[in-house]
């Protein structure tokens, strides 16, 4: 068991699965302004450069796993231009607003979305040429089921792109991340959603969170053929390529 998998959102009573539904479908309303002003914006940036990785394979079958509001899975939609593209997630209340701004943004007839437990995809083996995440993997409740699943899913040759919150490794950035996240990030979630236990939870989970060479040997026991990752941001956001 890795160590984020042991924290769990507020009281920490019950299946970890059940209450980072609950949490999200709680800050659902909130949480795009929160990620953007947070991140100064940088996060756009982050999910940019996560989603080119892709342009040279074409996907045209695409999953968006923990899909969130959606985000991600439009931008994929706008740069790769996929037949196909399904958001999964496991908060009925994110995804209400990605549906939302999928309409608006007049993508309905590419990006669907529907409830998934990403430790037990519905979709059969094969079916993705890609599939994508964003700040999501590391609220799995099992990374390494999560992630063979994913693997599971993709076709022969697919890959998984992830773009993931991370701990700097370098003084001074390790040191000022660790005051932000652990001060403003936290007090300035309590004032916009009023969960300040939510932004608890998600700053225990980054620092938890296993990163860079370390993620590679895990990928490699998911059933990946190969990996990589590259820092942004001083080591802030870390971007994965894994291939099946």
């Amino acid at each position: 068991m890795y160590d984020q998998e042991k924290i769990k959102p507020y009281d920490g009573e019950g299946e970890k699965g059940k209450l980072i539904a609950e949490m999200f479908d709680k800050i659902a309303p909130t949480y795009d302004t929160l990620n953007h002003r947070l991140s100064w914006d940088i996060d756009k940036g982050w999910r940019r450069k996560a989603i080119r990785q892709l342009l040279p394979f074409r996907p045209e079958q695409m999953l968006d796993i923990a899909t969130g509001t959606g985000d991600f899975a439009i931008l994929a939609a706008r740069e790769l231009k996929p037949r196909q593209l399904v958001g999964a997630d496991i908060s009925e209340g994110m995804m209400a607003i990605g549906r939302r701004k999928v309409k608006a943004a007049g993508l309905d007839g590419v990006i669907s979305f529907q409830r998934e437990d990403c430790l037990s995809l519905s979709f059969p083996e094969g079916t993705f040429d890609a599939v994508t995440a964003a700040f999501g993997i590391r609220n799995f409740q099992n990374l390494d089921k999560g992630l063979s699943e994913i693997c599971r899913v993709l076709k022969k040759g697919g890959h998984l792109s992830i773009v993931e919150l991370t701990t700097p490794v370098s003084f001074p950035m390790k040191q000022l991340f660790h005051i932000y996240s652990h001060t403003i990030l936290v007090n300035y979630a309590r004032l916009i959603s009023k969960d300040r236990s939510a932004y608890e939870y998600l700053t225990k989970t980054i620092e938890a969170f296993p990163q860079g060479e370390r993620m590679m040997g895990i990928f490699r026991k998911a059933g990946f053929s190969r990996s990589s990752f590259h820092r942004l941001t001083f080591g802030i956001c870390t971007m994965y390529l894994a291939e099946k």
